[in-house]
């Protein structure tokens, strides 16, 4: 650990700042985890793409197809790729799962391997009558049983999308709790800043929006999807770029940047997949010299049409 649980907020006040990135997981043709190819893109990610930090095992890595000992070496493939290069990046570990005692294994898991931050999604309610409060005392029990510090995580997948008051009393609360990724509309992500900027760190996965969440909310963190791996190459790093000059009040500067990648993001929107879109990105990543490789079921891998199809967009694109 690179701080006492104590010091939690500030590490995170401190540290957790920067454009960083959802990893999608690479699986070898008979669908084994690939961790050569891992630590290849992460090597990329973080040398040639200058990506601050990254959110590994989450739903862009497909965690829900993997067990738990290839969710720990994944984990460790990551972070030892963050710490071990001449330049470093963040490392937050995803934990989710809907058993309470495998959230726990991976939260000890990613404290014993020197993670900086684990995220845990709020869990699926059934039959539910009190969101909030089940919610809360969710939050409070895994801080209370772990040394690090934690990350929520809403998304309606859960079934629900927390509110921004259970947020803000959250970490009102509980000092561990130091960041959230809130994937909800922006209004609720808008209170939620106005209403415990000051303890919480708040960001969406949103590219679209995010600009916007500099320059209106001063966000200093984009937490986190995975446009930065998709949108850039180590010559062309706009997405970092205008954030760069966003932060540094250059904003129409950072806005012509910004809308320059409207090709960019059209090509991705166009080419998209039927279903999810973990096959369609996987490709574009190998279309861009990484590794990307097959998804595992429940998802299912592109058609020849589909690949001819995102070949033909991201030809246009414009990346360089």
């Amino acid at each position: 650990m690179k701080y006492q649980k104590s010091e939690a907020r500030d590490f995170a006040r401190e540290h957790l700042l920067g454009v960083w990135a959802a990893t999608p997981t690479p699986f070898l043709p008979d669908l084994s985890l690939d961790t050569g190819g891992f630590d290849r893109n992460l090597r990329h990610w973080i040398d040639d793409l200058l990506v601050d930090g990254f959110f590994v095992g989450g739903k862009q890595g497909e965690f829900f197809s993997m067990s738990v000992a290839e969710r720990k070496l994944l984990a460790e493939t990551a972070v030892q790729a963050c710490n071990g290069y001449q330049r470093k990046a963040g490392a937050m570990i995803s934990c989710s799962d809907q058993n309470m005692d495998t959230v726990l294994e991976l939260g000890r898991h990613a404290v014993g391997i020197g993670a900086d931050y684990v995220v845990v999604h709020s869990p699926m309610l059934h039959f539910a009558s009190d969101v909030d409060t089940l919610v809360f005392e969710y939050y409070r029990y895994l801080a209370d049983a772990l040394p690090i510090a934690l990350v929520m995580w809403s998304h309606p997948d859960a079934g629900y999308v927390m509110s921004p008051e259970l947020c803000a009393r959250i970490a009102s609360e509980i000092p561990s709790v130091v960041a959230i990724k809130y994937s909800a509309p922006r209004d609720h992500y808008i209170k939620l800043t106005r209403l415990a900027g000051h303890e919480l760190i708040v960001s969406s996965s949103s590219e679209v929006e995010w600009f916007d969440n500099i320059v209106e909310l001063g966000w200093k963190v984009y937490l986190c999807s995975i446009p930065p791996l998709l949108y850039q190459t180590a010559g062309d790093r706009r997405l970092r770029d205008y954030s760069l000059l966003a932060w540094a009040g250059k904003v129409e500067e950072a806005r012509r940047i910004r809308d320059s990648l409207d090709p960019v993001r059209n090509a991705l929107k166009m080419s998209r997949t039927h279903g999810t879109p973990h096959a369609q990105q996987k490709y574009w990543l190998e279309l861009l010299g990484q590794v990307g490789g097959p998804v595992r079921r429940p998802l299912m891998d592109l058609t020849g049409g589909e690949r001819e199809k995102i070949r033909a967009e991201f030809g246009r694109c414009g990346l360089t």
